[in-house]
């Protein structure tokens, strides 16, 4: 490398370190632990109300929602899938699902904040032993936050990964660039997804101002503007043993992971749609005129704009109990992971994944043709469901989920194990 190289990438460096957004501290009393279902769906309602009332103007001035998140947090919904043997609510699939729909429709940069910490909750369960079970559940028990520093913006695939680490006996030394890291900025623990010399990928847990970690808000997507993501810089980065999950682990046999981490994302979408459908029937209702030709009072009687509805509405309760199944196959999945049990579960999810992702980009477009020209106003903010719905749902292509739907029942095959089926 030449000089002037050199003196490039330090520069570029020290622009980054410039760029780093420190932490924030844990608050002091421990988070609520969730008592059973009914409550885990009583507590996101209450918190969706909330969530909902200035969800326009965080997505408008990209305001972080610091206060948000930690109501969020210290409301025991984070811990929701934790063990019972650990003190953990250890709630059904089917409830987790359901609150990240109630969040999600509220403001859907909320609902993805959590979907990798609570996937890393449910990986640590497949392939951690008794220690780091241990460790790791009562750190979320209290309210700790895992971020996520997982995809790389320039790798070929997307399960390409080019961070590694250097084990050194007690700890071992990461290094990397991420993107997409979801969360991280106002995380307390950032799981990194690292290779160690066999290529094996491990969550590498580092704390969120651990010396060497850079974590830089530069996001700048149209869509999800809020979830607090951007480029994680990991240099050198010191992580005890204790804090290394084997997560190729969950992926070298059938487990529940994949489909965990997929269901999640549903969920999301989920939300996004019944939010979009709920506005335009509100905007429809109390502010669209109706169309010259339908000799009718009122936007509402339009016959053509009350089958649109009918059709989303359908289309909504479909996915909806869709995303219920899902939640069922995954709870079989998790207490007894085969082959068969775990295939089924991913069929599942990637069948409301379908159905999800075209739901929420067509009602988030659909809401403007039924609403009519003056929903586009810039004051009404509904424009953000589907921006919301166009960003999110490109986490992985829904293409695919047809074809491992049709080579399931086509010929047999089940769908891969990795962390996208």
């Amino acid at each position: 490398m030449t000089v002037p190289d050199l003196q490039k990438n330090a520069e570029a460096t020290a622009n980054d370190k410039a760029r780093h957004v420190p932490g924030l501290p844990k608050l002091p009393q421990p988070a609520h632990v969730i008592r059973d279902d009914a409550e885990a769906i009583q507590v996101a309602h209450r918190l969706a109300e909330t969530f909902n009332q200035g969800a326009a103007k965080r997505d408008r001035e990209r305001i972080w929602p610091v206060e948000e998140l930690d109501a969020f947090s210290q409301s025991g919904l984070w811990s929701i899938n934790v063990p019972k043997a650990y003190g953990g609510p250890d709630l059904s699939y089917v409830t987790l699902n359901k609150v990240i729909e109630i969040i999600s429709a509220a403001d859907p940069s909320l609902g993805q904040i959590p979907q990798n910490h609570l996937g890393v909750v449910a990986a640590i369960r497949t392939v951690s032993d008794e220690a780091q079970k241990r460790l790791l559940f009562a750190e979320v028990l209290r309210g700790t936050r895992f971020g996520n520093a997982f995809s790389e913006f320039g790798s070929k695939r997307a399960a390409d990964f080019e961070t590694k680490f250097v084990d050194k006996g007690d700890y071992v030394i990461v290094t990397g660039k991420k993107f997409y890291s979801t969360g991280a900025v106002l995380a307390h623990l950032v799981p990194i997804v690292a290779l160690d010399d066999e290529g094996r990928a491990w969550y590498a847990i580092a704390k969120r101002d651990d010396a060497g970690l850079t974590v830089i808000d530069d996001w700048s997507s149209f869509g999800q503007r809020t979830t607090l993501s951007g480029t994680v810089i990991v240099d050198n980065v010191r992580v005890p043993k204790t804090h290394l999950v084997p997560g190729y682990k969950g992926y070298d046999k059938p487990t529940a992971d994949g489909a965990i981490f997929q269901v999640i994302q549903a969920a999301v979408d989920t939300g996004i749609a019944r939010a979009a459908i709920e506005d335009t029937i509100a905007f429809v209702r109390s502010s669209s005129r109706p169309w010259i030709d339908a000799n009718v009072e009122h936007a509402s009687q339009d016959p053509y704009t009350i089958q649109a509805i009918g059709d989303l509405s359908l289309k909504l309760t479909a996915t909806q109990a869709l995303l219920e199944k899902s939640g069922e196959a995954i709870d079989r999945a998790v207490v007894d992971p085969t082959e068969k049990t775990v295939a089924k579960a991913q069929i599942a999810v990637a069948a409301v994944k379908v159905l999800s992702t075209e739901l929420a980009v067509a009602a988030g477009s659909k809401l403007f043709e039924l609403a009519g020209a003056r929903s586009t106003l810039a004051a009404h903010g509904l424009d953000r469901h589907w921006r919301n719905a166009r960003v999110h749902t490109l986490h992985d292509p829904v293409r695919w989920k047809y074809a491992i739907l049709g080579n399931y029942y086509l010929n047999g095959v089940n769908p891969p194990l990795h962390a996208w089926s």
